[in-house]
């Protein structure tokens, strides 16, 4: 039991919104109450959280004013100190209130794309403030459901625009900010833009400065869509773009579910712990979940205890899976054929490869040992190896 309790430098983090859900679904009111920001911190403390994150209107309600501001903010920050915690990530709500019913940095108002700006850069600073050293953004409005109502050129321009500016402010501050990207296939709209980390990561090289811009891959959000969070986050770290990630659960097909992590496809969650610990990534581990409707406060906590404790286990499963003599001696006999040389253009190795000999009928009978591999994973995540 001891072995699973979380470390300092595991960098386990939740956001506000995770601990604080109060239950409403679109078929039913909230079933929990509503509790003060410097509760939740205290909470996340008493399950073992590194830090908290939080969207801006988490935190300081959107109509306050400068004065409730800054109070809200020092108190917050005095129970983040109290409880020797951090702020490593914070975000922008752009989905929530009215004026964002078609969109924010992709509205066909300009005024609303400078409302939007003007919003997202007061939480910069905020960011900023508190130590924060990733921003996410992610687009909940920035989408349609009729598609006749805007060109999807536009937008993405509308949305390339907005970003490049908010790069520049954090230059022209000198903040030690980077943004990371959020992907969403849809809701709360229809349809969403950029719905997938692969086209976030082409949409990055389209901007201003790609270098201080990555990706917030969520396992719930690529699993609605049907893709394999373990490829998506893959191709996050080899193009050097995983500044951030959102390790939730998911049922394929359902409305975005934030299940606890691990509790629904278990060999997913482990393969996607397996390379964030082979990859050494040094990130936070933030759970961007939420308990079921039916819990109080002491289940609230159950479950947020729950995803340190699933991804503890899963790492410990890692550590057994990178040790199994079978399962090694079966990876091992499957490189063996293959070789590290990377394959180089050159005039003398296309004509190599021109004029060598290849057995196609014998390579094509060539088996391989995945159903052995597998059943050796399952039965390691069930607990008989």
């Amino acid at each position: 039991m001891s072995r699973f309790v979380p470390k300092p430098e595991d960098h386990f983090t939740f956001g506000l919104w995770t601990v604080g859900n109060r239950g409403r679904d679109p078929f039913g009111h909230e079933v929990r109450p509503a509790v003060p920001p410097v509760r939740l911190v205290q909470l996340l403390s008493e399950v073992g959280a590194y830090g908290v994150n939080f969207h801006d209107n988490d935190l300081i309600p959107i109509d306050a004013t400068p004065q409730e501001r800054d109070a809200i903010v020092a108190e917050f920050k005095q129970a983040v100190n109290d409880c020797n915690m951090r702020v490593p990530m914070v975000t922008v709500n752009l989905f929530s209130d009215p004026v964002f019913r078609d969109g924010a940095f992709t509205s066909n108002v300009r005024s609303i794309r400078e409302y939007a700006l003007r919003k997202t850069i007061e939480s910069i600073d905020l960011a900023a403030e508190l130590g924060a050293e990733i921003f996410v953004l992610w687009g909940g409005r920035e989408g349609t459901e009729v598609d006749a109502s805007k060109d999807p050129r536009d937008a993405l321009k509308r949305y390339r625009e907005c970003i490049d500016f908010l790069c520049e402010y954090v230059i022209d501050h000198q903040y030690p900010l980077k943004f990371a990207l959020e992907a969403k296939p849809n809701e709360p709209r229809g349809d969403l833009y950029l719905p997938t980390t692969g086209s976030m990561l082409a949409f990055i090289e389209t901007l201003a400065h790609p270098d201080m811009v990555g990706v917030n891959p969520e396992f719930a959000h690529e699993t609605m869509a049907g893709l394999n969070m373990y490829h998506q986050v893959a191709q996050a770290l080899e193009a050097g773009k995983l500044f951030h990630i959102d390790l939730n659960d998911q049922k394929i097909g359902r409305f975005d579910q934030d299940l606890r992590f691990g509790s629904e496809s278990l060999k997913g969650a482990f393969f996607l712990v397996k390379l964030l610990e082979d990859a050494g990534w040094q990130g936070m581990r933030h759970f961007d979940a939420h308990a079921y409707r039916t819990e109080d406060e002491e289940g609230v906590k159950a479950f947020a205890e729950g995803c340190i404790r699933n991804y503890l286990i899963l790492r410990e499963k890692v550590h057994q899976f990178n040790e199994d003599p079978e399962i090694q001696a079966i990876l091992q006999e499957l490189r063996a054929e293959g070789g590290d040389e990377p394959l180089v253009y050159s005039a003398d190795a296309a004509a190599a490869l021109k004029d060598r000999t290849f057995d196609r009928v014998s390579l094509g009978e060539k088996a391989y040992p995945y159903e052995k591999l597998d059943q050796l994973v399952v039965e390691l995540l069930l607990g008989v190896r």
